[in-house]
């Protein structure tokens, strides 16, 4: 009888499959196209031609790259557009599903960086980013050249860290926080664990003894705590000094007692790049938040709309991005390419296996 493969399993194979291309065809930057890979409906591969398709947004920069300013006038096409484009795949049963998602971006050589849908999406965080493939220069436009086909812009952001050059692959994912709904209803004490150097719990008086920020938002006026300095101070988070910004390829999912989850970026979070000022809310214009909001909660001031805020706080959830690892990516291809390869054939064909050509790899460039 013919095996029928799912159309889910064929999405993900396709993704891993152009994936593995990226890496091969991109391991020495600079490079001339990149892939959109993971939950999308639409995997493809971008090239100058298809970025120059859309419309152009130019958008001049400032931030610091290593202890030299930086200025530039880049030109390119939304980072999110693109994204949206490739049709990010969402469960219409799960409340603002988008905001569990986050994109990984790969350069040439490795270096990524993690993003928040939630923060790129314009009903909410709207960062600006851009894929940029050309920069103004005394009047005239001009190609970015080791930068690659696109480099990720981070507008405000202080340093450059997240503008990653030679962009490789864009991996859309979905969180996996272990901590699920608890059937809903009021909090009293809220969880750090995952990623982190020590798994804490928080009840109010344990907020209260750390340093309190208050922020007017909405006529109101919250306090509480630095989700950053929460995460990085009151717990924290450890970092490999071996990896490039290595809190960059980090994340945090936020879940209440109804299992809503939120995902932020640490990149957004970290006053050295997006500095968001995020925190964990306990008091509203100097009383306890309200029952139904639980005891705790998460207030992001300045998002479009309120999605983020996850009320009933019971979990934040510290997750890292694995290291890319070519060898294993290129043994994962190969296996993928022979599974592939069985299904069409029936699994008992003797037909001789294709042979896959695999470019020599070479190093890349991290970008600033």
């Amino acid at each position: 009888m013919k095996e029928v493969v799912p159309s889910r399993t064929l999405r993900t194979l396709s993704s891993a499959a152009i994936l593995l291309h990226a890496v091969v065809a991109n391991a020495a930057g600079p490079t001339t196209e990149f892939t959109v890979t993971g939950g999308v409906r639409n995997p493809s591969t971008q090239t100058l031609a298809t970025l120059q398709a859309a419309t152009p947004i130019e958008q001049t920069d400032l931030f610091q790259a290593g202890s030299t300013p930086q200025t530039h006038t880049y030109i390119g096409a939304s980072l999110w557009g693109t994204l949206d484009n490739a049709g990010i795949i969402v469960d219409p049963s799960v409340d603002n599903d988008i905001l569990d998602k986050y994109v990984v971006a790969t350069a040439s050589d490795g270096y990524r960086v993690v993003l928040s849908l939630g923060e790129l999406n314009p009903n909410f965080g709207a960062r600006p980013d851009l894929l940029a493939y050309a920069e103004r220069v005394g009047g005239n436009v001009a190609p970015l050249t080791a930068d690659g086909v696109a480099r990720i812009t981070a507008p405000g952001d202080p340093k450059g860290g997240r503008y990653l050059s030679n962009l490789a692959n864009l991996d859309v994912r979905s969180t996996k926080p272990t901590q699920g709904s608890v059937g809903g209803g009021a909090t009293t004490r809220f969880a750090v664990s995952g990623n982190v150097a020590s798994s804490t719990s928080f009840d109010l008086a344990a907020l209260e003894a750390l340093t309190p920020t208050t922020q007017s938002v909405g006529g109101i006026a919250y306090t509480g705590v630095s989700l950053w300095s929460l995460l990085t101070s009151a717990v924290g988070v450890p970092s490999n000094g071996a990896v490039k910004n290595d809190l960059l390829g980090k994340y945090v999912v936020a879940t209440g007692s109804d299992g809503y989850s939120v995902v932020f970026s640490l990149g957004e979070l970290d006053p050295s790049f997006g500095g968001q000022p995020d925190f964990v809310a306990y008091l509203a214009d100097g009383v306890p938040l309200a029952p139904a909001t639980g005891f705790a909660r998460i207030v992001v001031p300045n998002d479009v709309r309120r999605g983020r805020w996850v009320s009933n706080l019971i979990g934040l959830e510290v997750f890292s991005v694995p290291e890319p690892a070519t060898t294993t990516l290129l043994f994962v291809g190969l296996a993928i390419a022979f599974a592939l390869g069985r299904r069409q054939r029936g699994g008992t064909s003797a037909r001789p296996a294709t042979k896959l050509a695999m470019p020599a790899l070479r190093s890349g460039m991290y970008g600033t």
